[in-house]
């Protein structure tokens, strides 16, 4: 039976925006809801409706989730107590009629119990809505939003990865295997680890944007101290700059690296790798004319 309607909270967010498409895309028939806290959104695809919302105010919930059948989460990363902060937001959306939740977890979650992610998908487990849990790698996109300004304006890549391998995943892979599970098109499993086909370094990924912009990136491979200092210089948000430095210090005693075949699993096809994310986001790296910030 085809799932009626569907929301997507973070709807405008790295995946949350590629799974409103994916939805209207794969199944016309279904209503498509994209939650978040500002007005209406008008880039939203195809037939996609929009409704106000925030995890913390509750004036927002049954708006939200009436007559919807399946959500997917993503925690803003802001809410760090999630058992206050998010989880009576899921339980209203549990009471108003929701089935099933499809969640953005990291990968890894379940080894870790101080996660918020892995509180999460504890609460689902035992909530009595049908969850399943995709347990993402890095994003490529990472590489066109928080660290496109290095690249386009000064060819480098500059993050404390040292010579570690990542399992960088696209966005929009993440984004197809989550539409599949909420449309209830994926075979039924609890969690799926949802990577990209390889492990690469970032030697790997400067490599795939050279040949994708025709001119040399470099990666620089700073420490953490030279990293903090040139990260807060560019004004990135302190905490952005905290939560990458965590990211990359677990790649560098191995954390992230593993790859597993689930993408391939449920889409059929294996993986978009580093080289055609890179040849598919070239223009984000191309310098800015001459005279335009």
């Amino acid at each position: 039976m085809p799932t009626a309607a569907v929301a997507v909270t973070g709807a405008t967010g790295t995946v949350g925006r590629h799974v409103l498409r994916e939805l209207c895309h794969t199944d016309p028939g279904v209503e498509v809801r994209g939650l978040g806290r500002g007005d209406r959104d008008r880039r939203l695809p195809g037939d996609a409706q929009w409704a106000r919302f925030s995890f913390t105010d509750p004036a927002t919930w049954t708006a939200a989730f009436s007559g919807v059948d399946a959500v997917f989460v993503v925690r803003p990363p802001e809410l760090v107590h999630v058992t206050r902060d998010l989880l009576p937001a899921l339980a209203a959306a549990r009471d108003l009629g929701v089935r099933r939740a499809v969640l953005l977890s990291v990968l890894g979650a379940e080894r870790n119990p101080v996660l918020p992610h892995r509180r999460i998908e504890r609460w689902l487990e035992t909530s009595g809505m049908a969850a399943t849990t995709l347990r993402a790698s890095n994003f490529m996109q990472n590489l066109a939003g928080v660290h496109a300004a290095e690249i386009r304006d000064h060819d480098r890549i500059a993050v404390p990865a040292g010579d570690a391998a990542m399992s960088y995943v696209d966005a929009r892979d993440v984004a197809a295997v989550a539409a599949r599970c909420l449309l209830e098109q994926a075979p039924r499993r609890g969690a799926w680890d949802v990577t990209g086909p390889a492990a690469i370094t970032h030697h790997d990924v400067a490599d795939a944007l050279t040949r994708a912009l025709g001119r040399p990136i470099r990666y620089t491979r700073p420490g953490l101290p030279r990293y903090w200092a040139h990260a807060h210089r560019a004004g990135m948000p302190a905490g952005l700059v905290a939560a990458t430095s965590v990211l990359y210090t677990l790649a560098r005693v191995g954390v992230g690296s593993r790859t597993s075949t689930d993408v391939a699993t449920v889409l059929g096809r294996r993986g978009i790798d580093i080289t055609t994310f890179a040849d598919d986001y070239r223009s984000v790296w191309w310098p800015s004319p001459p005279g335009r910030s």
